[in-house]
């Protein structure tokens, strides 16, 4: 798959988001609470979220299982949405600590979890890194 400017906007936002979610996660965990840049960094990664689960949409695989060129990993898309959907209303029904688990879990999940898939050998990225770096004979 080439690099093309959706794949570029999503791989972007994606490691954008990987990189803001553990600050914003740690400035509200930090002994000294830091609300202003949990804020910032918060409102940050959930853009990046939504720019990453977005632009999904319009990467297509016709070499895997697919549905008209959306293959499994495109069920991420909803679920992203609507676990930011919950945590927003979590947060505006004053449920702060379901608000921290939703966005703990998104973290984890789709930041960590499904990154990690992103970098096997068969896929896109796992080719283009595994691929550069001479590991495991792929390129």
């Amino acid at each position: 798959m080439p690099l093309t400017p959706a794949v570029a906007i999503h791989l972007t936002a994606a490691l954008t988001a990987l990189a803001l979610g553990p600050v914003a996660l740690w400035a509200r965990r930090a002994r000294q609470q830091h609300p202003r840049l949990h804020r910032a960094f918060g409102y940050a990664w959930v853009t990046a979220m939504v720019a990453t689960a977005l632009s999904a949409l319009f990467i297509q695989s016709h070499t895997v299982v697919n549905i008209g060129g959306y293959t499994p990993i495109h069920l991420l898309v909803p679920v992203v949405l609507v676990m930011l959907f919950l945590a927003f209303r979590y947060l505006v029904r004053g449920n702060i600590t379901g608000h921290r688990k939703t966005m703990q879990r998104l973290y984890f999940g789709a930041c960590v979890v499904a990154g990690g898939f992103t970098l096997l050998p068969g896929r896109t990225l796992g080719k283009l890194v595994w691929g550069q770096l001479g590991i495991l004979g792929v390129s």
